[in-house]
């Protein structure tokens, strides 16, 4: 089979380092949000169950079809505006299910149209990687932040990169990941955990319908998703050089509508069973399509296809799988995803500023994007955009182009 041919080990640790990332960094906000609607114990593992196989199957299937790294995962903005407004309103679990399905509606609308493609396909290149650069940068600031409470194992994990970069630049991160397990073993750092063996099993909630878990629930979910996850996903799909090239003879790409209707399909189908919503990703996607997944973008699918894999291995056996997640240090999940991250830091801020034309939109986008400002309760991935565009269209708007 061509994928294990393709297959390597920066591939298989750029996805497992994937999933590492994804939930550590929100597996607690998930819990919340479900906690809210008065989950029993059952009901949080089958959310885990729903969201995994969901997101496995949306990563696995199309990256080995098309042999181009699709990422999703959830919607972990999403989920913190459930995890509130879940409180303040009173819903219960039968709302919640009821507005997990007419947001996937809307998402599979938007996907099926093709509108939200087209309104991406007319953004910059410059400004869609500042705005991914805003986004992993923050990463990038944790990861060496994490210094502050852990600093031998950041400096050992920085040399080992170093030296990795140096000698073995193709296994840098899989080296990295494997001095900070070894250091944090031997300190006997891993958190302590109750780690509960067996297979998980999904539980049906019947959905129940209401304008108000509607206007609460369906409607934040949704915007929160495709301005938060979505958008962002995009702009790590076209700064990897992923989307359609074929206006410029490339090919045709990850078809980005088709993925987004995907996206809503599955969660319409695994809405009863605790899908929230599953989306394009950008933090974990970036691991992945990076050039520490492989050196060689062909083949960087096959890092795709490992997270998907290990998404579905934790929607099987959730439980367990979350509580060896959970175990690591959260400094040494900050650093790895940091360090993981630094290749794709530097060639979106190398694109966004290259250009002298866009140079000053894309920094604008850049820094708001960094700010993490929240306004309307929406995040900064999308204000970025719109303050970089509205840059451009003050610079630009009218001017000869002689």
């Amino acid at each position: 089979m061509q994928f294990f041919k393709d297959l390597s080990l920066s591939a298989a640790t750029a996805g497992f380092v994937a999933v590492l990332v994804g939930f550590t960094s929100s597996v607690a906000i998930v819990f919340q949000a479900a906690q809210a609607f008065g989950a029993s114990p059952e009901i949080i593992a089958s959310w885990m169950w729903a969201l995994s196989i969901g997101m496995g199957l949306c990563t696995l299937v199309p990256s080995l079809w098309l042999k181009k790294p699709v990422m999703v995962a959830w919607s972990t903005p999403g989920a913190a505006v459930l995890a509130s407004a879940g409180l303040a309103g009173g819903f219960n679990m039968a709302d919640a299910v009821g507005a997990f399905i007419l947001c996937a509606l809307l998402i599979t609308l938007v996907g099926a149209t093709g509108w939200f493609e087209r309104v991406m396909n007319r953004i910059p290149l410059a400004l869609a990687s500042a705005l991914l650069a805003g986004v992993l940068a923050r990463f990038g600031l944790s990861g060496f932040g994490a210094a502050q409470t852990a600093l031998p194992l950041v400096a050992t994990m920085v040399l080992a990169y170093l030296l990795g970069k140096r000698f073995m630049p193709r296994y840098a991160v899989p080296l990295t990941l494997l001095v900070a397990i070894v250091f944090v073993a031997v300190g006997a750092g891993f958190k302590p955990v109750d780690i509960a063996f067996g297979i998980t099993w999904p539980v049906f909630v019947a959905p129940q319908f209401s304008v108000a878990a509607f206007i609460s629930l369906s409607l934040p979910l949704f915007v929160v998703t495709m301005a938060s996850q979505n958008l962002p996903g995009v702009a790590a799909i076209q700064a990897a050089g992923y989307a359609d090239r074929r206006a410029q003879g490339g090919d045709a790409g990850i078809p980005i509508s088709k993925v987004i209707t995907l996206t809503g399909l599955a969660t319409l189908v695994l809405a009863p069973f605790g899908a929230f919503a599953i989306n394009l990703s950008a933090i974990t996607a970036a691991i992945c399509m990076g050039p520490e997944a492989h050196a060689n973008p062909d083949r960087r699918y096959t890092a795709a296809v490992s997270c998907g894999a290990i998404y579905l291995v934790i929607g099987l056996f959730g439980a367990a799988i979350t509580g060896v997640l959970t175990a690591f240090p959260k400094e040494l999940v900050a650093a790895i995803a940091g360090l993981a991250l630094l290749g794709t830091i530097g060639g979106a801020l190398t694109a966004a500023l290259k250009d002298d034309t866009n140079r000053e939109a894309a920094l604008i986008t850049f820094l708001v994007t960094l700010s993490g400002v929240v306004i309307a309760g929406v995040g900064s991935a999308f204000w970025g955009v719109v303050a970089g565009a509205l840059a451009l269209l003050v610079q630009h708007f009218g001017k000869s182009k002689a």
